[in-house]
């Protein structure tokens, strides 16, 4: 879901990183998309410390990527993919093996979380980015 949803805001493939697997075609966004209206709008991601899994790794890359804005809190810091291994029929236990990083970055956001660009508090998030947004649609 995230490359997909990455795809509709670049005009040309860009990596995404993909925690489950190795560096493939499936890690690239199907960038450009025919009829999209987004590549060259302000992205803004509303964050939280609730922030976790797919959103956290679709604010990564795009901060990384400097394609949006982050507004928030700092997100959870949940990035480690784990993989289930059987112990017995009854147990499992989750063990990280892979370690996100983004070409972009030397580091992974594994407890520390994603620092927004803008830290406010995540109910005051939405206006905070609104006000953004309008800011620069009257420089334009």
């Amino acid at each position: 879901m995230v490359i997909f949803l990455a795809s509709y805001l670049f005009d040309r493939p860009e990596y995404m990183f993909n925690p489950g697997g190795p560096l493939t075609e499936q890690a690239w966004t199907r960038s450009p998309v025919a009829g999209s209206l987004l590549v060259d709008k302000p992205v803004y991601i509303l964050t939280s410390s609730r922030t976790y899994s797919g959103a956290e790794q679709f604010s990564y890359d795009l901060k990384m990527l400097r394609r949006a804005t982050l507004v928030g809190e700092t997100t959870g810091g949940a990035s480690h993919a784990n993989v289930l291994h059987n112990v017995d029929d009854h147990f499992a236990v989750g063990i990280p093996e892979h370690k996100p990083v983004n070409p972009f970055s030397d580091k992974d956001w594994a407890v520390t979380g994603i620092e927004p660009d803008l830290k406010v508090e995540a109910a005051d998030a939405i206006l905070t980015a609104q006000k953004l947004a309008e800011t620069k649609l009257r420089k334009r």
